[in-house]
């Protein structure tokens, strides 16, 4: 799922079960998607909801709402590795967080790569790579990185408070 999402003229429905070549998406299978992209609610807001009309690149909808149904459409998938790249910047905190925590029970048994600007973002991976002009400057979980990398450390003290940081 890219940063800048990309949406294609048609329905709510379509752009979530586009791309699919393994079967036929039934409207539960995009229903769930959404729900977990925490898409349900804007979606079944919208006129026609799942079936309403989606603008080609998503021009009526927000920033957060095309990378949320971006992400949808990755979830309905059900790929055998997650690429998310930087896709949740467009999303306020609260949203990005409860989105998360969905995707981490779908997504418990899949491989997910993140990459991400926001520390709380990441904070939760098994693994972060922090990376400086292109080189590795550290490995490790969120709180062994706090310790060790003097990188990863300045990037959590200008995003997170004190409390947020020990988390």
């Amino acid at each position: 799922v890219p940063q800048k999402a990309t949406l294609f003229s048609g329905t709510v429905f379509s752009n979530v079960a586009y791309g699919d070549m393994s079967a036929q998406r039934m409207e539960e299978d995009v229903r769930t998607a959404v729900t977990i992209a925490q898409g349900a609610e804007f979606v079944e807001a919208m006129d026609g909801g799942y079936n309403a009309s989606i603008a080609q690149g998503g021009t009526n909808v927000s920033g957060g709402q095309k990378q949320r149904l971006s992400i949808a459409r990755a979830v309905c998938r059900r790929p055998e590795i997650y690429s998310f790249d930087d896709s949740f910047s467009a999303l306020d905190y609260r949203t990005d967080r409860c989105l998360r925590s969905a995707l981490k029970k779908e997504t418990a048994d899949i491989t997910s790569i993140i990459v991400a600007q926001r520390v709380g973002t990441i904070m939760d991976a098994v693994k972060i790579v922090v990376l400086d002009n292109g080189s590795v400057a550290g490995i490790g979980k969120h709180r062994e990185l706090l310790d060790t990398c003097s990188v990863y450390r300045e990037i959590v003290e200008s995003q997170l408070t004190e409390e947020d940081m020990r988390r």
